[in-house]
């Protein structure tokens, strides 16, 4: 299949109605506590009336009443799948069909899993034989062992009322051996099983059941293309363009209004922000760096048709920011330096050391982006989260220093977000950062969200 193609389906959506509530399902990243703070900041950025339903490391479902304009997927970096949920029922009922066998329990599984609307769904959108896909996202621990069984019962009871309709069909099947049987967004965009609507969503939460028609999906060669696609790249440290993303939407800056990288690199957050409708600035002490990310936007503007995109970009030091800013910012999402590229894992006291001697910067910093943020205005930041021979992390803990300069920490996760009956756990609800890490990094992320308060 030509890239080009598959490169189009990214711009599949979910209109948001003002007039009736809708279900929404989102399936989450690997980080997926990273993915829910994005969702979370997008949604009340948009002035979204919305309540989280059921929250887990494998789906979120949530209940949207209002949205300004459109949501794409695209607009998202840590979501992989979104669904539309057409039924809901108990958890328990899955617990009696394949936990205690019970097959009175399946008949009554199979009548409230296979509802009609989504048969009518595939009808209206494939005209022929049917080809579709099963994916089970199970959030009940003591499910998963039996995951791949609920799958092929699923597929079969589609298959078996796709039949009854006089329609052929068939169902797309997963390998031995992988863990749990879900397709990935590579494999349902090779498919066409969004414009088909054939992939089936089966979220089991701990005592709700949702089943869900996939209407978007995460597109990787779009960031693929924006990563190592562009005229100029960084080797050492170099930004995904997914977690660009991510810290674009943390910083809750809406369309038109202007947001400042200070320590912009090779453009990485501008170009997620400029494709966000954003107006941008970017600043580096690196004069390569300037000219490096010139090119990439310059770039972006081609290849996305952004005829309208407003960007500035100059030589400068982020610790004087309002010695050359000649107007206040909305939001400012930047990654400083976060140390030496590292051979090898440190030593506790080694890693210190790195920390020490980036503080000034990051104080600077943080006395720099006060002046020229506007009142309200957000900073997300990233800070060095630095893995050891001894197994415990080191990092630069900034909240304290922050709160004296005049921002607050912004945490996502307040109540009033969710639905009353979800559990919030006090360690989620106290969340103030976000690790972006993997074994592989000697030196990960950790992402700070702060408001500025005050004048």
């Amino acid at each position: 299949m030509p890239l080009a193609y598959i490169v189009n389906i990214s711009l599949a959506f979910v209109k948001m109605s003002s007039s009736a509530q809708t279900t929404q399902v989102f399936i989450p990243g690997k980080n997926w506590i990273l993915s829910l703070a994005e969702l979370v900041s997008f949604l009340e950025a948009k002035r979204a009336k919305f309540s989280i339903r059921s929250l887990s490391k494998e789906f979120f479902a949530v209940s949207i009443e209002e949205i300004a304009g459109v949501l794409t997927i695209a607009d998202l970096g840590g979501i992989l799948k979104i669904g539309n949920a057409t039924t809901e029922f108990a958890t328990q009922g899955i617990r009696e069909a394949f936990l205690q066998k019970d097959n009175q329990a399946r008949d009554e599984l199979n009548k409230a899993i296979v509802p009609n609307n989504l048969i009518n769904e595939m009808f209206a959108a494939t005209p022929e034989k049917v080809f579709f896909g099963v994916s089970v996202y199970c959030a009940e621990e003591s499910l998963r062992p039996v995951s791949k069984i609920i799958q092929r019962f699923l597929g079969s009871s589609v298959k078996r009322e796709l039949s009854t309709h006089g329609k052929k069909s068939r169902f797309m099947g997963f390998s031995r051996d992988r863990e749990y049987p879900q397709l990935s967004p590579v494999e349902v965009l090779k498919k066409h099983l969004v414009e088909s609507k054939t992939e089936i969503l089966l979220c089991i939460g701990r005592k709700q059941t949702m089943v869900a028609n996939t209407v978007a999906v995460h597109n990787p060669f779009e960031f693929q293309k924006r990563d190592v696609g562009k005229p100029n790249q960084r080797k050492i440290f170099a930004m995904p363009p997914r977690l660009a993303r991510i810290m674009v939407n943390l910083a809750s800056c809406t369309q038109g209004r202007l947001l400042l990288d200070p320590f912009c690199g090779v453009g990485t957050i501008l170009q997620e922000a400029l494709l966000a409708e954003l107006k941008v600035i970017g600043v580096d002490l690196n004069p390569w760096c300037i000219k490096a990310a010139e090119e990439n936007l310059e770039w972006l503007k081609r290849e996305y048709s952004l005829e309208k995109a407003e960007y500035t970009i100059f030589q400068g030091d982020a610790r004087r920011l309002s010695d050359k800013l000649i107007e206040r910012v909305d939001a400012i999402a930047t990654e400083p330096d976060l140390g030496p590229a590292l051979r090898q894992v440190p030593t506790t006291p080694y890693a210190k050391k790195i920390i020490a001697k980036l503080k000034p910067l990051y104080a600077g910093l943080l006395e720099a982006a006060y002046r020229v943020l506007k009142k309200d205005g957000r900073l997300v930041l990233v800070t060095p989260h630095i893995r050891t021979r001894s197994g415990g992390p080191v990092t630069m803990p900034i909240g304290e220093e922050a709160a004296s300069i005049g921002f607050e920490i912004v945490y996502p996760f307040q109540k009033k977000i969710f639905a009353s009956d979800v559990e919030v756990k006090k360690k989620l609800a106290e969340t103030a950062s976000f690790v972006d890490a993997e074994m592989r990094h000697k030196i990960g992320r950790e992402i700070h969200v702060f408001q500025k308060i005050g004048k």
